[in-house]
């Protein structure tokens, strides 16, 4: 029991650090997502002229807002879930359905991490270059110059991944716990947790 415990407590430190700064970084991928989609319509439906690398602007915080985010909602249990099942088992039984469920979530995140490293999303060289963003003030950067590279907007498919791993594995070992009846000495996940990052 000491070594779960023992694997427990630097991950659920690190997850809780890391994920409290991704809610920060989400937010204003937010914020920037939505300003950029209120000055495309202002400009498309008043001006008559929109620009054309709103869009992609949008898009890339949408995708930074997605990936960062999505860890800390599973974490929190904020994903939408059927769990009736769950809740008319007996409390051991559910204990395993749960260990089991997690252990496919495990097995299906590490395919996506495999996946969308190697064969869809080459987050080290990048896959071409941004039709629409480009650096500002005429600053150049890698292969294409001033234009962004792709791989800053899907790195954060990427790194959502990894993060969902690393949550996966804390809830699996939470899990563990729980059903080797130390339940009792787990510290609660709340949302409180990440207040700080305000």
């Amino acid at each position: 029991m000491s070594v779960l415990f023992g694997l427990l407590w630097p991950l659920e430190r690190f997850n809780t650090a890391v994920l409290a700064i991704g809610r920060v970084i989400a937010v204003i991928a937010l914020a920037i997502m939505v300003a950029l989609i209120l000055g495309q319509v202002f400009f498309r439906y008043v001006l008559s002229d929109a620009p054309n690398w709103t869009e992609e602007g949008a898009r890339f915080g949408m995708l930074w807002m997605t990936g960062l985010m999505a860890p800390l909602a599973f974490r929190m249990g904020g994903f939408v879930s059927i769990d009736m099942l769950e809740r008319a088992l007996p409390r051991l039984v559910s204990g395993i359905l749960t260990l089991l469920l997690l252990s496919i979530m495990m097995w299906v995140l590490v395919i996506a991490w495999e996946r969308g490293l190697n064969n869809h999303v080459d987050t080290i060289s990048g896959r071409g270059c941004s039709s629409s963003l480009r650096w500002p003030f005429g600053f150049e950067w890698g292969k294409c110059g001033e234009k962004f590279q792709n791989n800053y907007q899907y790195a954060s498919l990427w790194v959502g991944v990894n993060l969902l791993i690393l949550v996966n594995i804390e809830l699996l070992i939470r899990q563990i716990i729980k059903l080797l009846g130390q339940g009792d000495r787990l510290t609660a996940l709340a949302p409180d947790d990440f207040q700080g990052a305000d």
